[in-house]
């Protein structure tokens, strides 16, 4: 069997849905992936309490989320 990976655009991707804990954020992709990262790596994130860590907007467009309190953005290539 000769499976053939295709290149995906970034540009035809979006943020479906977003899960946050304390220590990582979850994206579901419009390609059916889940993919995730620490919240560490963003120093604002890692210093918010959940509360305002689970208050975000994911962009109608859903290529980016914005946390507003925090004043936060992230794109979908950080996944």
């Amino acid at each position: 069997m000769n499976q053939t990976a295709r290149k995906v655009n970034i540009d035809e991707l979006s943020i479906l849905s977003l899960e946050v804990d304390e220590n990582t954020i979850t994206a579901e992709i419009s390609d059916g992936r889940k993919v995730s990262i620490p919240v560490a790596w963003f120093p604002r994130l890692s210093s918010a309490n959940l509360d305002d860590l689970r208050n975000f907007e994911i962009s109608p467009s859903g290529y980016g989320v914005h946390w507003p309190v925090l004043d936060e953005d992230i794109s979908l290539r950080a996944f």
